[in-house]
């Protein structure tokens, strides 16, 4: 008899934490699946040690904004300035470090100041001033755009060698790069067991009933985009450990993507509901796919057209097993 409770105790817990981490939906994984044995198939070397570690190193700032993107969607937002809030926490954090390995970490800092900086502008005008989060990010970006111009008006300058260099190194037998994108999954995990997430995934469900159950509407939204600059800022980490060097104009297709490994992760746009888990799924089917045209050799001016049919496939896909009751 104790067994048996005992065992539909730990199932409850199981079921609960599979709720709480919200993975993606069957969809984006057949997805996943299917783009990584693609991938086998058109590049044999796959599955080494080198072509993981580069291909993961090509994940990681989408994978990082994808999260950021998710905890705004959720919340019930848009944000299409994450490209540029990661361009421009990218030149200041090189600016910073001035390619000395010494200050690599006053330079993380500055990238996750100067993305919080630019989640809270969005975050005030949203919450505060009451602007439409589309309408607001959309003129955001182009401000942060500019910024970023003004610090550094073309790519150059160069990062610490200790952080190039590292970030193609494996630890404890696993690439550093995977170890990022492990980063950003536990970066998730840890906050979907905060009162925060829950107050996000509740303003994103229904704002007014939100407010009536004493959630601080307005902080939580604050929050969501401080949260998602911070993020953006750790996603231009990543870019310049990949790069080697600084580009103002690099976060140009970062948002767009991110909303996309949004769709493909089945975070539902209209708020309240999905998990990240899906989100960084998402930005790696998006990588892979890209991947597996640049071996077929598909002329670059076909790529974008690829990605936007595999979103296309991915959203019919999932609505119509949503409909059928595949996916909850």
């Amino acid at each position: 008899m104790t067994l048996g409770v005992d065992n539909r105790a730990a199932s409850s817990r199981a079921v609960a934490w599979i709720r709480r981490v919200q993975v993606a939906s069957v969809v984006t994984w057949g997805l996943l699946a299917a783009v990584v044995l693609v991938n086998a198939m058109v590049q044999p070397t796959f599955f080494t040690l080198y072509s993981i570690t580069s291909t993961f190193a090509t994940f990681v700032p989408l994978v990082f904004a994808a999260v950021a993107q998710a905890i705004v969607v959720i919340g019930g937002g848009l944000d299409l300035s994450i490209g540029t809030i990661v361009a421009l926490s990218s030149v200041v954090a090189l600016k910073v470090m001035n390619g000395s390995d010494a200050l690599i970490g006053v330079g993380f800092l500055a990238a996750l100041a100067t993305g919080a900086a630019c989640g809270l502008v969005n975050g005030l005008l949203t919450a505060v001033v009451r602007l439409q989060p589309l309408i607001v990010t959309f003129a955001t970006a182009s401000v942060f755009g500019g910024i970023t111009l003004v610090v550094l008006p073309s790519p150059g300058g160069a990062v610490p060698p200790a952080m190039t260099q590292g970030f193609r190194l494996a630890f404890a037998g696993i690439p550093v790069p995977v170890w990022c994108v492990l980063v950003a999954v536990l970066i998730w995990l840890v906050l979907s067991r905060t009162k925060f997430l829950r107050h996000v995934y509740a303003v994103g469900g229904d704002a007014q009933a939100a407010y009536a159950s004493l959630v601080p509407v307005v902080a939580v939204r604050i929050l969501t985009f401080v949260t998602a600059g911070a993020l953006a800022g750790l996603a231009a980490m990543g870019v310049l450990a990949n790069t080697g060097s600084g580009d103002p104009f690099i976060g140009a297709d970062v948002a767009l993507d991110s909303i996309a490994a949004v769709v493909l992760g089945g975070i539902a746009l209209r708020g309240g509901r999905g998990g990240a888990i899906g989100a960084i799924a998402g930005a790696i089917i998006l990588a892979l796919v890209t991947n597996v045209l640049f071996f077929l050799n598909v002329p670059t001016t076909f790529r974008e057209l690829a990605s936007g049919l595999v979103i296309i496939a991915a959203l019919a896909l999932s609505v119509l097993t949503t409909r059928k009751g595949v996916v909850r």
